[in-house]
């Protein structure tokens, strides 16, 4: 099976399931994604600027040096074949601005948007105005998501604090400005496609019983799932076995309605 992490659009008629990830990582929750997800589905994970393998280049904090980075290549995907997106925690904020911002540039629309680990756009929680926030208060909410090292790691001036805690601040801006435009009338509302819905059944912050809450993102019925484990469960073998069969199902279901 021909599935990679990073790159352009499947080809010979295979879906592309487009992978973003949660705040203050690269791709590597999704590295056993392609050998997991089944035929017919080639996993592109695409790093954000300044995040794992794209580390030296300059982040992006707002919905615009968002779009201008990821958009083209995926209009590009979207007019040569079938695809998905699926997007963890902050990814999934990154999904959905994208699926919003696909419809806009007239692009085919997605066999679905499926988002894991997040709350909707309109739900506030303790991290959306956090970026700026002294460490000594920070901190304590990431550890809640168990987001912190284990030890002496995250130690004020240690290597942690240094290289990572930078880049979760500006995770927390773009998440802050995604949310933003996603409540503006001219940039946001419900997109238009299948929306399935994913939580970890210990998850602190996107509880299961939050799922319904993106309803109001969708203007179909949403899919609603619930997995084992906490807030990090895209490196589980459920999920991608989960995200890999709708795709299947999806793009089956399409060709049986008579779309491309």
């Amino acid at each position: 099976m021909a599935s990679r992490t990073e790159g352009g659009p499947a080809a010979g008629g295979r879906i592309t399931l487009h992978c973003l990830a949660h705040a203050g990582a690269g791709v590597v929750s999704y590295r056993r994604w392609p050998g997991a997800v089944g035929p017919a589905v080639d996993v592109v994970a695409h790093p954000l600027p300044g995040r794992g393998s794209r580390r030296r280049e300059q982040r992006v904090t707002d919905r615009a040096g968002l779009l201008a980075d990821l958009l083209p290549a995926l209009v590009s995907s979207a007019r040569q074949g079938p695809y998905a997106l699926y997007g963890h925690s902050l990814g999934a904020l990154v999904a959905y601005t994208l699926t919003r911002a696909l419809a806009g540039a007239g692009a085919p629309a997605p066999l679905f948007l499926a988002v894991g680990a997040c709350l909707p756009p309109h739900v506030a929680t303790a991290l959306v105005s956090a970026a700026d926030l002294p460490d000594e208060e920070l901190l304590p909410l990431l550890g809640g998501l168990g987001s912190l090292p284990q030890g002496r790691a995250a130690s004020p001036g240690g290597l942690w604090r240094r290289s990572v805690l930078p880049v979760l601040r500006d995770d927390l801006r773009l998440a802050g400005s995604l949310r933003t435009a996603a409540l503006d009338t001219a940039t946001g509302g419900p997109v238009d496609c299948p929306v399935l819905v994913f939580a970890g059944l210990q998850d602190p912050l996107a509880a299961p019983g939050s799922l319904g809450h993106w309803q109001q993102w969708a203007t179909g019925p949403i899919e609603r799932h619930t997995i084992a484990g906490d807030h990090f469960f895209a490196d589980t073998a459920e999920l991608p076995r989960l995200v890999g069969r709708a795709c299947r199902e999806h793009a089956g279901a399409r060709t049986r309605g008579g779309h491309r």
